[in-house]
């Protein structure tokens, strides 16, 4: 078992280094603007592939057809070890990852964002949570892996895979946070924690209240947290270019 665990990350760690020499190899070849871009910004080019290639390593088993040892025994732990007030609590805080909490948020921020001028960042919010959305509905679909059934819980609508409380809540939280670290950057780490704990605690909600599988929360989180920052490095890198060729 321990042999197995070590193979994978080493394994997922030489496919992070491989695709990092690739896109600043390719980069620097075919796209000169992009490599400058991405130079300043390798650690977060690592944290992008990274996540990558960790959710489609745990997707693999998921698309194998069949459910780990690891996602059973994990999700019977926590309904061992979780007292009804805390199931209780994570009932609530599930609440804010849903769409009746997360469209509204969403809509209020971005008219509070073009209120203020602030267009490249009011883009940012609904194109990461409307793309998280069709993510999530498009893989869901494709997918179709069953909800956990170990003990009665509460009834919702569609697939397990992925979580789509934890793609959206990880979408909207880390385009928040990309948005106040621009506007504030003093608040670069605080909003990137708040971020973190927005996405980590509506994730565990999701497993305590045994409506997920482990395997569908980290890919989502992996996922939802992605799509923003492409989104931002996207046009960041696509920017320069268009720059380029009008003053040429």
């Amino acid at each position: 078992m321990l042999i197995d665990t070590l193979t994978d990350l080493a394994l997922m760690l030489l496919s992070i280094v491989l695709l990092y020499l690739s896109l600043f190899s390719y980069a620097r070849r075919r796209q000169p603007h992009w490599h400058r871009s991405l130079q300043e910004r390798r650690a977060v080019i690592v944290l992008l592939l990274t996540l990558v290639v960790v959710a489609i390593r745990v997707s693999k088993a998921v698309l194998g057809g069949h459910t780990s040892e690891f996602d059973i025994a994990l999700l019977e732990y926590i309904h061992q070890h979780t007292s009804a007030a805390a199931v209780s609590a994570f009932s609530w805080i599930t609440l804010t990852g849903s769409s009746r909490f997360l469209t509204p948020l969403g809509v209020l921020l971005c008219a509070a964002l073009l209120l203020a001028r602030q267009y490249r960042e009011a883009l940012l919010l609904p194109l990461s949570m409307i793309s998280a959305a069709l993510l999530v509905y498009a893989i869901k679909l494709a997918v179709a892996r069953e909800r956990p059934a170990l003990w009665a819980t509460d009834w919702y609508w569609g697939y397990s895979f992925p979580s789509g409380h934890t793609m959206g809540t990880a979408a909207c939280a880390t385009a928040l946070a990309l948005c106040a670290a621009q506007l504030w950057p003093a608040s670069r780490r605080y909003a990137l924690c708040l971020a973190g704990v927005w996405i980590g605690l509506v994730a565990a909600s999701r497993l305590v209240l045994g409506v997920h599988w482990p395997t569908d929360v980290l890919v989502a989180a992996c996922l939802g947290i992605v799509l923003p920052i492409l989104i931002r490095l996207t046009a960041g890198t696509v920017k320069p270019a268009a720059a380029r060729t009008e003053n040429s």
